[in-house]
């Protein structure tokens, strides 16, 4: 069987997809998952989160209509293949979960346990984390071999990359199934131990963090800062813009991982980004970070 016969035969057996929290990430994933064709579930206790997400399904559906990508019966199909619900009963038959919620080790281990007593019959169960360990929630499930990592990147309708992250008891039944999930949303995967940072942010923290220290430090503007590296090295966006981006508490906590792993200090969160995110400065979703997005984020209000 090809890689495409291959993916499609697993999209078709993990059809229903079940994602828990509604936010950025989690509306992105949806998003995804809808356009690929499968039917879609997201679960969120708080109903104004869940109305932000569905607002934000809309808005990038007229949007896309508008710039001639879609027409309206493909956006009334991606609409209807989203369910929102804030009882996490209704996921009790989902093929495949996907755990979208805030970076707190406490909350994940819970919704994990949650998600392992509802769902005996799923095939994955994934956690699209940046920082948490995949061994610290496998741990609290009776099945760890279907447990692994799905790390998205945002936005997740337009970027392509999936990390796979693969726990010490994860099976190869569930990482294929994960991997060709991922090639079935049109993303490329790349498999990765589980270990602090996995590929990518292991390798992009330093540089986030080098550019928070050079701007502490007075050494050049964050407008220079950030120019630099998208004119001198071809960068799509400047770091600092990037961090606004992530979102400062998400970085911070990945730093945070990394130290406690590695133990090195290139991978700190310096005293400014702590200081900020203490602040409530956390980049676009706030309106504010190293720049300042608080017309973006009262258009957002006001269309809610």
């Amino acid at each position: 069987m090809g890689e495409d016969n291959a993916s499609q035969a697993v999209s078709a057996a993990l059809s229903t997809v079940g994602i828990v929290g509604a936010g950025f990430m989690g509306s992105g994933i949806a998003q995804a998952a809808a356009a690929a064709g499968l039917s879609v579930r997201v679960y969120e206790p708080d109903g104004r989160a869940l109305e932000r997400s569905r607002r934000r399904l809309e808005e990038s559906g007229e949007q896309a209509v508008r710039r001639g990508r879609a027409n309206a019966d493909d956006i009334d199909a991606l609409l209807g293949a989203v369910r929102y619900t804030s009882n996490v009963e209704d996921l009790h038959d989902v093929e495949i979960a996907i755990e979208a919620a805030p970076e707190d080790l406490r909350i994940k281990q819970g919704i994990f346990r949650e998600l392992d007593e509802l769902l005996p019959h799923a095939a994955v169960i994934a956690s699209n984390t940046s920082s948490v360990p995949i061994a610290e929630l496998a741990a609290h499930t009776k099945r760890p071999d279907r447990v692994l990592g799905l790390h998205f990147f945002s936005p997740v309708p337009v970027m392509r990359l999936v990390e796979v992250v693969v726990g010490l008891d994860t099976s190869r039944d569930a990482v294929s199934a994960a991997e060709a999930f991922a090639h079935a949303l049109g993303k490329t995967a790349i498999r990765t131990k589980d270990r602090a940072g996995f590929v990518v942010n292991m390798l992009l923290v330093p540089y986030l963090m080098a550019a928070v220290r050079m701007y502490e430090q007075g050494f050049a503007s964050r407008e220079d800062i950030d120019v630099g590296m998208q004119l001198g090295c071809g960068h799509p966006m400047g770091p600092l813009t990037l961090c606004d981006f992530i979102g400062l508490d998400v970085l911070q906590a990945v730093c945070e991982s990394l130290v406690g792993e590695f133990n090195s200090p290139e991978y700190a969160a310096p005293p400014l980004l702590k200081r900020m995110v203490a602040s409530g400065r956390l980049g676009r979703k706030s309106g504010g970070g190293f720049y300042e997005y608080a017309q973006e984020l009262a258009a957002v209000g006001a269309s809610l």
